[in-house]
């Protein structure tokens, strides 16, 4: 699908934290301001497609009016460097004043989606990809169940997965209306709970949990929950996996003082590998998948990067339609809720935190890592290649595990 297996991914939220404090991660990591300089590093390490997010809230001005101005120089990067976009057009903020409780929203979000596709139509050739709503299912618990997002709500979680998957499903067929053609990548974390050692009375919530609730996102814009919602297996696209080393946990367990329940060890036998899940989702929908974020912390990164790339050639080798891992996000950054506390989660950190747009350091290992694993990118190429050939010629001869186009 694109020109590199291995994508870049740009944080891009933005919103009212639990604080009730405006962020906005594309200017606290800087890349706003040096967007055309993170284009042409990726160009140089063989990355030639990334996700990034236009930002709901500068963007539409209502009633109606529409402002690009601060896409403009992202579009134009990813053309002077030649690097594919998929464009997340909703990451958690939204225009102030909107009400995601109102029927007016699905109808604003689907104006403006029309709007963005229309845009980039005119100045993209080749691929155009969106992301409608970034993760659904975590804004929905975020947001509507624990209160740490706006509208900050409490115990309304499955209200807005409903609000959030009928905006996804109309501002889909309004980029469709703009962008014949375009491609859907909905991603969404995909997470698995284990039961606790001695616990077999919870063995039935943790089997609802992992074979529905962490689907239902997906079920509503494939069409199998909720219909009338107007979801249908082409309106799901690519299904984008967001999976991280924290989304693995013991069902029931005690958060510590950030709220955050552990994860699962990795030795722990209850801890199921990346390609068995990503396999999971596969059998689930079928069609091409993808790896939408995933990343480690500190010291971990280059070493998980070998580990998701070593999956990632499973499940190629297997036949699994993957079409991308996305390393997510590419610059460190700091927390939604605390902006003085900075992440090392990426390939580049800046030497000084209070400066994100100024001088940056690689990791080493991750970018060690990252050399380390190229052959997953050419035996990528291979396979679709293959899968392309095998198309004209008849079934009997076409090449065992060859991967269908979904």
């Amino acid at each position: 699908m694109f020109r590199s297996f291995f994508l870049a991914g740009f944080e891009g939220s933005t919103g009212y934290n639990r604080h009730g404090h405006w962020f906005d991660q594309v200017v606290a990591t800087g890349h706003d301001r040096t967007v055309d300089d993170d284009y042409r590093q990726l160009a140089r390490l063989d990355i030639h497609a990334a996700r990034e997010t236009i930002r709901w809230p500068l963007v539409d001005l209502g009633r109606g009016r529409y402002d690009f101005s601060t896409v403009e120089p992202f579009v134009e990067a990813s053309r002077r460097h030649h690097v594919e976009v998929v464009w997340d057009l909703f990451h958690y903020g939204y225009p102030k004043g909107l009400d995601l409780w109102s029927e007016d929203f699905p109808r604003r979000f689907a104006d403006y989606c029309y709007a963005v596709g229309r845009y980039i139509a005119q100045r993209t050739e080749g691929i155009c990809a969106f992301t409608p709503v970034n993760e659904p299912s975590f804004m929905s618990y975020a947001a509507g169940e624990k209160g740490l997002f706006a509208p900050h709500a409490t115990g309304r979680g499955w209200d807005l997965k409903v609000a959030l998957s009928r905006a996804a499903i109309e501002g889909i067929n309004a980029l469709w209306a703009a962008c014949p053609g375009a491609r859907m990548v909905n991603v969404d974390p995909l997470c698995r709970v284990a039961v606790p050692p001695g616990r077999p009375e919870l063995e039935d919530q943790v089997r609802d949990f992992n074979d529905r609730l962490v689907f239902q996102g997906w079920d509503m814009l494939c069409g199998r929950l909720l219909p009338e919602l107007g979801g249908s297996r082409r309106h799901l696209g690519i299904v984008g996996i967001n999976y991280y080393w924290t989304n693995q946990w013991e069902f029931g367990g005690i958060p510590k003082a950030d709220g955050v329940i552990p994860p699962l060890a990795d030795e722990d036998p209850r801890r199921w590998p990346l390609s068995a899940l990503v396999r999971s989702v596969w059998k689930r929908y079928g069609g091409e998948v993808m790896i939408t974020e995933t990343s480690h912390i500190g010291d971990s990164r280059g070493r998980w990067l070998r580990e998701v790339a070593q999956e990632a050639e499973e499940l190629l080798q297997d036949g699994v339609p993957l079409r991308g891992v996305c390393l997510y996000p590419i610059l460190g950054m700091p927390e939604w809720h605390d902006p003085d506390i900075w992440t090392p989660m990426g390939l580049w950190d800046p030497v000084c935190h209070r400066d994100p747009d100024g001088e940056r350091l690689i990791c080493e290992p991750m970018l060690a890592a990252l050399q380390s694993v190229r052959h997953v990118d050419e035996l990528h190429r291979r396979i679709v290649s293959r899968s392309r050939m095998g198309r004209n010629t008849p079934r009997s001869e076409r090449v065992s595990g060859a991967v269908s186009a979904g």
